[in-house]
């Protein structure tokens, strides 16, 4: 049994739109960032001015095994928050706003 030429490009435009109808909807259900609310920017013992996060997150994700997230998400906050705990782990009272941005699944968003 031969399908006809029109038939095909029916299925492709079918196969086409459906593709596309699944990458929209895997892309609503992603994770975007921006969609979180931020927190206020507090009082802090850790201040960093914003042209100095970059050295300041190097020295945070020093010890990480994951150290490409660890200094995006570090040098977000740092750019928000204006500031960046001391040591390499923990230590977040000394900021509040660091400590307290979380990511839309509740984890915290700063390293």
């Amino acid at each position: 049994m031969a399908i006809s030429k029109r038939s095909q490009a029916t299925l492709l435009f079918s196969l086409v739109a459906l593709l596309c109808l699944i990458e929209v909807s895997l892309a609503y259900r992603r994770f975007d960032a921006s969609l979180v609310a931020k927190p206020p920017v507090g009082p802090t013992t850790c201040p960093v001015p914003t042209d100095q996060c970059s050295s300041a997150c190097d020295r945070r994700c020093s010890n990480t095994s994951h150290k490409n997230n660890c200094l995006l998400f570090c040098n977000k906050c740092c750019n928000w928050c204006q500031c960046v705990p001391p040591g390499t782990f923990g230590q977040k009272d000394c900021c509040s706003c660091y400590r307290d941005w979380k990511t839309q699944e509740g984890g915290p968003k700063c390293p």
